[in-house]
């Protein structure tokens, strides 16, 4: 028997590699979608009032502020071509869609290196020091992938307030804010009352497990930027469904606070069973996915991965991620059963 037989045979495959929500797609998107599946006949509404009212509740925004597109990447597409910035500064270990599209909107792109010897912790007054007036766009993800680490509130307004009299426009992408401990009190969202060149990017792809519905939204308030979205964009760009859905989607209370639980338990359970490992190095995540660096020289990322890969544990690799190579890896917290066949089966290689 080989061992893709192996694999597939005895163990279900777990994508540890996704960060997305361990309880699944909402039993409210289900209902939603099985509800209302007639309407896929008709237009979307160009308003999307109802959809806009359950985002500014959910957010803590106003209407008017809200940008929707489809999907994150969407979205920075979006913001690429309407700052066409000639120079953009990126932290890096970081995803690697932000460097993709700046390029591609023909951007110059220069990084500023989270120092590991810092845990890959943000020091704001030496990233302020490395800003400057060449720079039209500075992105930040908070929380960070793949670090998990958080930048608070306060920090961010400290990095708007550079910008600002640098005229630079900051992006702070908060794909995976949700899952953090106290997420009221680290969003930027009410940054935007006082910063018109700040945006916070959010999707529900993660904490929702939605992926498939395709729907992200930003959240900025800037009078001039919004109109030229709103003349430049199609009207009725989220499709009836997604919309639909979203509404009993941002209302659904219960799962966001089940979902939180999970994670915060799950986070300091796998936490706590890996940290006594002197063959592994944890960076303590805030997010609902950590980062690990194998510190055995004659062990890689590809050989921890595939021995996992044999019991259906698909880990993401790093070696493709700026300022991370081929000793880390990063996996996220799913459900306890399948958490703790991840940490024994890391545990047994490392």
């Amino acid at each position: 028997m080989n061992s893709n037989t192996l694999r597939i045979e005895q163990y279900e495959t777990v994508l540890y590699d996704a960060n997305l929500n361990p309880l699944g797609i909402p039993v409210s998107v289900k209902q939603s979608i099985a509800n209302n599946i007639g309407s896929i006949i008709k237009y979307p509404d160009i308003y999307y009032t109802n959809l806009k009212t359950a985002i500014a509740d959910y957010a803590g925004t106003s209407l008017e502020r809200i940008i929707m597109g489809n999907g994150s990447p969407d979205l920075l597409r979006l913001f690429a071509a309407l700052l066409a910035p000639k120079k953009s500064m990126i932290l890096v270990p970081s995803s690697s869609e932000y460097e993709k599209v700046m390029i591609a909107y023909g951007s110059e792109v220069v990084f500023y290196d989270l120092d590991e010897e810092k845990e890959f912790e943000l020091d704001v007054e030496d990233l302020i020091s490395k800003l400057d007036s060449s720079l039209d766009l500075l992105i930040i993800g908070n929380p960070n992938n793949p670090t998990s680490k958080i930048i608070t509130r306060e920090d961010v307004a400290v990095i708007a307030e550079a910008c600002k009299a640098l005229d630079i426009f900051l992006l702070v992408d908060e794909m995976y804010i949700e899952f953090t401990d106290d997420y009221e009190e680290i969003t930027a969202v009410p940054l935007t009352d006082e910063y018109q060149n700040l945006a916070i990017l959010r999707s529900v792809s993660k904490f929702f497990a939605v992926p498939g519905l395709r729907f992200a939204y930003a959240i900025m308030n800037n009078e001039d930027l919004s109109q030229i979205i709103d003349l430049t964009t199609t009207k009725n760009n989220i499709a009836t469904l997604s919309a639909i859905a979203g509404i009993d989607m941002f209302k659904d209370t219960k799962y966001f606070e089940d979902s939180r639980s999970v994670v915060h338990t799950e986070r300091s359970l796998v936490y706590l069973a890996m940290s006594p490992c002197r063959t592994i190095k944890l960076y303590k995540p805030y997010a609902n996915f950590m980062l690990m660096k194998l510190l055995n020289e004659d062990l890689t990322s590809s050989q921890v991965a595939e021995h996992c890969s044999l019991r259906g544990i698909m880990l993401r690799r790093c070696d493709n991620i700026r300022g991370l190579g081929n000793k880390y890896l990063r996996f996220c917290f799913m459900n306890p059963k399948q958490n703790d066949l991840m940490v024994n089966t890391i545990l047994e290689v490392v």
